[in-house]
């Protein structure tokens, strides 16, 4: 099984790794590269407004912190402990059994918005890039969605796949094989913010118990959650699930 999810806009600034930044799929090294230099560029020549907007951040201190980061020199740290929004909260890694944090590091693949998608294991710099937000005019989901498509569809051609991203990232990558969606309800109503946490518990609990096939997934007692319906659409078959607490 493996899981798709989203980046945080928060992000630990924390960077005990001391090596360069290491990434799954290097088949996206073309794409990752023009990103980056973009990013780079960004850093040093655009004005602290313009870095604001791109970082999605207001405070002067941040900003230059950010700034002043290099992803070319800078210490890294694991993607699953460099995100901190609120999915990864309630995911909370870092007090996993060994066995669990192992899976997520090997079978989370997160959709970063500068690097493309990239596996739960893999080390990254200190960066910022606001969701949405361009690189000099170049989007990135534009400018990775054809490059990930074939890498991604012939990496989980024999999986079960699980996804769990906000629909933003749905324009980095859909895949062409059957797979199944979480959409969470309260009161019959789709949550929008409080879906971040829920998709981190659920992504906990698919740690702790890795099914390998949709029926194991179907089994699943998920706390605080109750399957309400499930609807195919295509080969993307979605699983609603009202909240109970």
């Amino acid at each position: 099984m493996y899981i798709l999810f989203s980046p945080s806009e928060a992000k630990n600034p924390d960077s005990p790794i001391a090596k360069r930044f290491s990434l799954a799929f290097p088949e996206l090294s073309t794409p990752r590269d023009l990103a980056l230099s973009r990013y780079l560029s960004l850093l040093e020549n655009a004005s602290s407004a313009s870095l604001s907007a791109l970082f999605g951040v207001k405070k002067a201190d941040e900003i230059q912190a950010l700034k002043d980061a290099n992803p070319l020199s800078a210490h890294t740290q694991k993607a699953l402990l460099r995100y901190t929004g609120v999915g990864y909260t309630y995911l909370d890694p870092a007090s996993l059994p060994a066995d669990a944090l192992h899976f997520l590091e090997n079978h989370l693949i997160i959709f970063s918005n500068l690097f493309g998608p990239l596996l739960g294991g893999d080390t990254l710099p200190y960066y910022k890039l606001k969701q949405g937000q361009t690189l000099e005019g170049l989007a990135t989901e534009t400018l990775y969605k054809p490059h990930v498509t074939p890498v991604l569809d012939a990496f989980l051609e024999d999986h079960f796949v699980v996804d769990l991203r906000a629909g933003f990232y749905e324009k980095f990558y859909l895949p062409n094989k059957p797979y199944v969606r979480l959409i969470f309800l309260k009161e019959g109503k789709v949550v929008s913010h409080w879906a971040k946490a829920w998709r981190g518990k659920v992504a906990r609990t698919l740690a702790l118990l890795q099914p390998q096939t949709e029926e194991a997934f179907q089994a699943i007692a998920f706390e605080g959650l109750k399957i309400e319906e499930i609807q195919c659409k295509g080969i993307q078959k979605n699983y609603f699930f009202s909240i109970m607490e």
